[in-house]
């Protein structure tokens, strides 16, 4: 997906022309249908990094022959199995109940495309497990919209704070006052914001380090 428009706006502020230069263009899309990636997303809530990696290798590995299971598959299979994949019993019920919802027609994923961020929000968060925070990255990531302030998110806040030189994390009002000027762009602005933020953490890490002394 091409984000030149979004750059072209960005590079206005020389803050971010400056992120630009030095992270190059941003990356969201990721090659994964709705259901997918929502299951996805649940397996790795509150998991590191490569023990999730591990559960949802062997997730799929319960539907031997496909790719991924469809909504059906996950339905037709035993909770007990899920646990053995090393699922909790609550992400198991997740799983089950986002199958559940995308069969009954709850989650109207057919219409994700032409349906408002809003309109998917209440969709997705209509799942036991699946909040506000999970729904704004299943809209950058997945939906691949532009147009998205995950203002829940810790690490945009603290890009916020850093690229503005703001006392304090910002609140989300703050957050969407201070992108007034690019907020149709948000999403791609977002991606920078996790760039400082990441940045930031060793200097985080020093600091605290002198304080105990």
């Amino acid at each position: 997906m091409a984000y030149e428009a979004s750059l072209k706006v960005l590079k206005k502020d020389k803050r971010f022309a400056a992120l630009i230069k030095k992270h190059g263009e941003a990356k969201l899309g990721r090659e994964a249908k709705p259901f997918e990636a929502l299951v996805r997303s649940i397996v790795y809530q509150q998991v590191s990094g490569k023990a999730a990696a591990t559960i949802f290798k062997r997730f799929t590995e319960l539907f031997p022959n496909k790719r991924f299971p469809t909504p059906e598959d996950v339905l037709a299979m035993p909770l007990q199995k899920l646990r053995e994949a090393g699922l909790s019993s609550q992400k198991s019920s997740y799983i089950k109940d986002l199958a559940e919802k995308f069969v009954d027609g709850t989650v109207q994923h057919k219409k994700f495309k032409k349906m408002t961020n809003e309109e998917v929000i209440a969709h997705v968060t209509a799942v036991k497990g699946i909040g506000v925070w999970t729904a704004h990255m299943f809209l950058m990531f997945t939906l691949e919209r532009l147009d998205v302030l995950p203002t829940g998110d810790l690490g945009v806040q603290k890009g916020f704070q850093i690229f503005y030189g703001l006392k304090k994390l910002p609140s989300p009002a703050q957050m969407e006052k201070l992108a007034k000027d690019w907020r149709e762009h948000a999403s791609i602005a977002s991606w920078y914001m996790w760039r400082l933020a990441d940045e930031a953490k060793p200097i985080k890490k020093v600091v605290k380090k002198k304080l105990s002394k």
